[in-house]
């Protein structure tokens, strides 16, 4: 298993190829005309030379993007052929050796986003991106206030929970998941949803950070897509209570909290629809449910844009 700190990485140059038949050479004062018109069999020569740039005005000089562009949203795009760099909102975006790529759009983004490809010839292919805005449940609670104050024992445990968290976060693997449809890891009633927040005497909470499905203690949990295990907290967090963390590749992981079993661990490959573990109530956890978050780099993202609709329960 190949891990690594994320570093950006480049996409290939599409190679130029053109072909071009030898003209047939014509007799006496014509000859040295038609030897300057005629393209040699190797295919090099004026004519290739012709041939090659009608191919290249012929490449695609444009972004290809797949997904839903609003808040929370991820798209799975293609860079135009020949890009070395590819920038998002000024950060550098990894591109596969095939030109595929992944970008997503966090819970509060802007309105607009900006997306640049550099090419090989210098020349940029620059498009700016619609983000349209989500209404978000928020509830406002005038009454009550914001939240008691962390005990002695959470100030204690916290900083060293986060800081394995934030480790796993920042590993990327070789994982394809990235590439393909999302399933979702157990079907359910959806209790909460990404996004959510509330508003304590006018001052907001934190909003919910992925989607709760409501299911018994011991209910099996699948790896929605391809993916290597970067944390499993055997250990309960005080938040998040047993932890699982499974990279999917491009900057794109999950995170299932609160289970009652782990059934993978640390540097393991998972295959989607494979069972990693199963529903609990641990942590901070008023019942039985898992909590599914997601992340792309910095940005939080909604499971449900990329799982779909939760399917009927059989």
């Amino acid at each position: 298993m190949s891990v690594r700190l994320r570093f950006p990485a480049a996409g290939g140059l599409l190679a130029l190829l053109a072909a071009c038949a030898a003209l047939p050479l014509a007799d006496g004062a014509n000859a040295e005309a038609a030897e300057a018109d005629a393209a040699p069999a190797n295919g090099s020569g004026v004519a290739a030379d012709r041939q090659d740039a009608d191919a290249a005005d012929r490449t695609p000089r444009r972004f290809t993007l797949e997904g839903p562009r609003t808040q929370g949203g991820v798209l799975l795009g293609t860079a135009p052929a020949g890009t070395t760099l590819l920038s998002f909102d000024g950060e550098s975006v990894p591109v596969a050796a095939d030109g595929k790529f992944l970008i997503a759009f966090d819970r509060d983004a802007d309105a607009e986003a900006v997306l640049v490809a550099r090419l090989a010839d210098g020349s940029e292919v620059r498009e700016t991106l619609a983000v349209s805005p989500r209404a978000w449940r928020i509830e406002r609670l005038d009454r009550l206030p914001r939240v008691s104050q962390p005990s002695a024992e959470f100030r204690r445990r916290r900083p060293e929970e986060l800081r394995q968290i934030i480790a796993a976060r920042a590993m990327e693997t070789d994982a394809e998941g990235w590439r393909q449809s999302f399933l979702w890891p157990v079907t359910g009633r959806i209790s909460g949803m990404f996004g959510s927040q509330r508003i304590y005497r006018g001052e907001p909470g934190s909003y919910h950070s992925g989607v709760d499905v409501a299911r018994p203690t011991g209910t099996t949990v699948l790896a929605p897509a391809d993916g290597v295990v970067t944390l499993a907290a055997e250990a309960e967090f005080t938040l998040e209570g047993k932890l699982l963390m499974i990279d999917h590749g491009m900057g794109l992981n999950s995170a299932f909290l609160h289970l009652s079993r782990l059934d993978v661990g640390v540097g393991e490959r998972v295959r989607r629809g494979q069972p990693v573990g199963a529903i609990g109530a641990t942590g901070r956890a008023t019942g039985p449910h898992l909590h599914w978050s997601m992340k792309w780099q910095d940005a939080r993202i909604d499971p449900l844009l990329i799982a779909g609709p939760m399917p009927a329960v059989q």
